[in-house]
């Protein structure tokens, strides 16, 4: 959550000039002016970058896939100019459960745009400790932003991109003010149409959605 003025308490120690406390609320909700801030981050292990979208609506499929998107744009399509498949290994829940039917239509649909088949390895139900995107990623944001005031999203952007490790990690971050409305309904033709193809292993969890033919007109 963010504040504006003051800023809201967030758990550590920071270093300050004595007699200098930086004040803050008593306590933490969403600011109706300026709402909640929602971090989805995308790691890349073989690079050891993280890419993290900070939105200011809801965690939704839709908004989980468009940091996909972003992170594509701005950071994946020029690391891997000839790649022609994605791989991604998420949580079995959240905005992208693999129950979620708008997470694989969403995804159907930056196959077609960027012309990748998009592996997903969901991590079992219960297993969620073992992504690495929490060890390698959040973590050390985490510890970055122990103390400091969360007053405003540029906030949070900025201490989110300001995180770095002895071993190496960079971390980029931007802001997405768009909104995310929940309770959006796919039908099963809607389904059926992104073309899930599951794995011979547990295909529930593991699965590739492939790019579809774009139609044309004259």
């Amino acid at each position: 959550m963010v504040g504006e003025d003051p800023g809201y308490r967030n758990g550590g120690r920071e270093w300050r000039p004595k007699a200098s406390p930086v004040p803050v609320g008593v306590h933490d909700f969403p600011d109706p002016k300026i709402g909640k801030a929602v971090p989805y981050g995308v790691y890349d292990i073989g690079a050891n970058a993280g890419w993290v979208l900070v939105g200011a609506d809801g965690d939704t499929a839709a908004f989980a896939v468009q940091a996909l998107r972003r992170w594509w744009d701005s950071m994946g399509s020029g690391a891997y100019p000839n790649a022609d498949t994605l791989l991604i290994c998420a949580d079995a829940g959240g905005s992208n459960s693999y129950r979620t039917r708008l997470w694989k239509t969403e995804l159907g649909s930056l196959a077609t745009e960027t012309g990748l088949t998009i592996t997903v390895c969901h991590f079992p139900p219960g297993t969620s400790k073992w992504n690495k995107v929490e060890h390698r990623l959040f973590s050390h944001i985490t510890m970055n932003w122990r103390g400091r005031p969360l007053t405003s999203h540029e906030a949070v952007v900025e201490l989110i991109a300001a995180t770095t490790t002895r071993t190496g990690l960079t971390v980029k971050a931007e802001l997405d003010r768009n909104p995310y409305p929940k309770g959006i309904k796919i039908s099963d033709a809607e389904l059926a149409a992104v073309g899930v193809h599951g794995h011979k292993f547990h295909g529930e969890w593991n699965y590739d959605i492939r790019p579809q033919h774009r139609v044309t007109t004259t």
